[in-house]
């Protein structure tokens, strides 16, 4: 049953995303902060470290692949970026303690890497002309600290969803 929930999770994610991209932007007096959830890729993150790396590279691309046919119109950005994610998070296990506050820096850490190299693709295809600065300010940090709040509410869940998997396929494996 377990083994169904993980990829069950990930689609539900996929799906919820533009929902709560619709709380963003979010405008104060003079400031206007963008939060774009990024739960999926959070999940992957997870599914590397804790679960298997090479799934979470395969999952990468399948979901990649259907967000930028359903929410982009350049097939191929995210179809590259989410598998990179995923390989980098499984490969840093090496040299990480696989505890749940590191996975949790490391996974925005990585969101943040890879906001950053949206926008500087966004950037050199003229899609976009913000400034850094005001990329920085009101995207980049709204957005780090929104998915952080996600992962400090939901990591425990998903490292005990993956736990459970790895806990089912020991028992079916003797």
């Amino acid at each position: 049953m377990v083994r169904f929930l993980i990829p069950f999770v990930a689609v539900l994610l996929f799906l919820l995303e533009p929902e709560f991209a619709k709380f963003s932007p979010i405008h104060f007096e003079n400031y206007t902060a963008y939060l774009v959830p990024r739960f999926l890729i959070l999940y992957l993150i997870f599914i590397s470290i804790y679960y298997n790396r090479k799934r979470a590279v395969i999952y990468g691309l399948i979901f990649g692949l259907l967000y930028d046919v359903f929410y982009i119109d350049i097939i191929g950005l995210y179809v590259v970026l989410y598998p990179a994610v995923c390989f980098l998070a499984g490969w840093s296990v090496k040299f990480i303690h696989q505890h749940l506050l590191i996975t949790t820096v490391l996974a925005v850490l990585l969101v943040a890497v890879m906001e950053v190299i949206l926008y500087e693709f966004f950037l050199l295809i003229n899609f976009t002309a913000m400034p850094f600065d005001a990329f920085f300010n009101g995207r980049l940090l709204p957005t780090i600290g929104a998915n952080l709040l996600f992962l400090l509410i939901l990591g425990w869940a998903f490292k005990y969803l993956i736990d459970a998997r790895l806990l089912e396929r020991e028992r079916s494996m003797t």
